[in-house]
């Protein structure tokens, strides 16, 4: 994913609200969000080419999400699968702190990452350019290629608009996804340098991105009620579009419960 922003404790009726824009080269092979797509009770999509995921919610409300560090200079073409991150917590047991470390210990095995945790009572952050793991603070977060929290236009933009969206008791998740689809462009002294080059950084600045050969592949929106209760929705969309076209439309609920098992609400989601 390229942009996570999310909101944390804060909510009335909502213990965590995210909303995420995976970007990729339209030519990658992916399944869309599904159950147990990265092993039993888990929903998320699939990576068809390395296996992994960008974005899962699991057994007892495990939930993990992955941004890419972007710093063409250090990337490796050999380096495995950061994907595998997000799947190997959504499947396991080991708290977020602890996971969290020991990823911390082996992260030169992998291209540089952001990754963000979470298991119903914490969440916690690893950025593999930082020292170490850290615990995320209640309140309104975004994510995007740099380190969490990075005051990038589409992150401090993209946090405003997701503050407006949940100021009422009521949150709308086709609200959060139409502001995933925003395709302003900051002007370029707005613009971070992190080695694309001025046209790049141009092109990769909006909230939702369009080339002819990379872009938004699709939108996710999560909203876990104070009660354990899951919503997950996402938008895939057209590639190359520019106004952004929805292909199809899927949503799923489920309730979380603390002894392990998943009861789903609505087993196939809704596709258009």
């Amino acid at each position: 994913m390229c942009l996570i922003l999310w909101a944390l404790s804060g909510h009335p009726r909502y213990r965590l609200i995210l909303a995420a824009n995976r970007d990729e080269f339209y030519q990658r092979p992916t399944s869309a969000a599904a159950y147990g797509s990265e092993g039993r009770g888990v929903l998320g999509g699939l990576d068809l080419q390395a296996g992994g995921t960008w974005l899962a919610l699991g057994r007892n409300g495990r939930l993990a999400a992955l941004t890419n560090y972007r710093d063409p200079e250090t990337a490796r073409p050999d380096a495995l699968s950061r994907g595998h991150l997000v799947k190997d917590f959504v499947r396991g047991t080991a708290p977020p702190a602890a996971y969290l470390e020991t990823v911390h210990n082996r992260r030169a095995a992998y291209n540089d990452f952001n990754l963000i945790v979470a298991d119903g009572e914490q969440m916690w952050y690893l950025g593999s350019r930082e020292q170490r793991p850290r615990p995320v603070a209640p309140g309104i977060h975004g994510l995007s290629n740099h380190l969490l929290d990075t005051p990038w236009p589409k992150v401090t933009e993209g946090k405003a608009a997701l503050a407006a969206a949940t100021a009422g008791d009521e949150v709308a998740p086709d609200a959060l996804l139409a502001l995933l689809t925003c395709r302003r462009q900051p002007e370029d002294h707005q613009l971070p340098d992190t080695g694309v080059g001025l046209a790049w950084e141009r092109i990769l600045s909006p909230r939702f991105i369009v080339t002819p050969s990379y872009g938004t592949r699709s939108s996710s929106v999560l909203l876990v009620s104070r009660q354990g209760r899951a919503t997950f929705c996402e938008w895939t969309f057209a590639p190359g579009v520019d106004p952004p076209a929805v292909t199809g439309r899927r949503c799923f609920k489920m309730a979380l419960e603390k002894s392990g098992r998943v009861t789903n609400l609505d087993h196939g989601g809704k596709s258009s």
